[in-house]
């Protein structure tokens, strides 16, 4: 499979009114030098706790925030410097899951219409025959009856919501989804519909999807390959079964013990339940940014910014210890 995206080196840093200490100008460092690729067909699954840039990741990627250096290839294309104007015909293969499925759906618009936008936005149809079939296609394979074409989202359920808003994520055919946190706001009973439903689509519309989430049993069961997050920094990637069998990064190691799904795993060296908060993105540690929280941290942690190395085929770690 060849690659439908490329990240290298990128940043996102937002400025913020305060300086360091020394008068400088500070950032918040919310996406800080990630590297990795996407291939075609595939689920490359983005994990990491709360507030360690996994959303501004993934509008980074999409452009919906523009990077700050780095570059992002997009089906052979480098978009990072694209116009507004040269997105928009971009924009028709790269589309967007939001986590909130009601705050992102317009509550003055019909269902029909909400679907119908990017269509009408990216002149996809031809006439309003095409458009209302296409709908109608859509709603019936995410599960919706066509009943309900002119009715409004406050009348649905949240994962009826999402259901639409997936229906609008596939009505111009994108080859990218970028699915931000897209079944945490719902039932655990819905979720696994919604994974499903996802699962279901990839095959039928051959869609690559980078799935960013906190629930490593999500991930688990969607992704094939998943890459961690900790400070606004990818710390080890690999494929789905690597990762879970052998995670090779204490903080990947310690996020996989403190799921209780998965606690029960055993590794050849356990490492402790995490402790303590993220440090401030403003003000990240210097060396290795988790050598704050590490259980195995060791004094040259502190000096050295580990790189992303190779470990084993495909599985790339980001410590000093490998």
């Amino acid at each position: 499979m060849s690659n439908l995206l490329e990240i290298s080196n990128l940043k996102k840093w937002f400025p913020v009114s305060s300086r360091s200490l020394w008068g400088k100008p500070a950032y918040v460092r919310a996406v800080d030098d990630v590297s990795f690729v996407v291939k075609e067909g595939e689920t490359m699954g983005i994990v990491g706790e709360s507030g360690c840039g996994k959303s501004t990741l993934g509008r980074t990627i999409l452009k919906l925030l523009q990077p700050t250096s780095g570059s992002v290839h997009f089906d052979g294309e480098d978009i990072t410097s694209f116009s507004n104007s040269r997105m928009r015909a971009v924009r028709r293969n790269m589309q967007i899951m939001f986590q909130d499925p009601y705050a992102s759906l317009d509550p003055r618009m019909t269902i029909a219409n909400i679907i119908a936008e990017p269509m009408d936005t990216m002149k996809t149809v031809q006439n309003s025959e095409q458009r209302l079939d296409h709908i109608v296609e859509l709603l019936e394979v995410c599960g919706i009856n066509k009943a309900f074409l002119n009715r409004y989202p406050h009348e649905f359920s949240g994962g009826q919501r999402q259901r639409i808003g997936i229906a609008r994520a596939l009505s111009v055919m994108p080859k990218l989804i970028v699915c931000d946190e897209p079944v945490s706001a719902l039932d655990v009973s819905i979720q696994s519909q919604i994974i499903n439903l996802l699962v279901d689509l990839q095959r039928r519309f051959n869609l690559t999807l980078v799935f960013i989430s906190h629930d490593l049993g999500v991930v688990e069961y969607i992704s094939d390959r998943v890459g961690v997050m900790y400070l606004g920094k990818i710390v080890e990637i690999a494929s789905k079964r690597e990762l879970f069998a052998h995670p090779t990064h204490p903080y990947t190691k310690a996020l996989l013990l403190s799921i209780p799904e998965i606690g029960s795993r055993k590794f050849e060296d356990e490492t402790p339940i995490l402790e303590g908060d993220i440090p401030s993105p403003i003000n990240p540690p210097s060396g290795c940014p988790f050598h704050t929280r590490c259980p195995e941290v060791m004094p040259d942690c502190s000096q050295i910014v580990p790189e992303l190395k190779e470990v084993g085929e495909g599985h790339l770690v980001s410590c000093i210890r490998h």
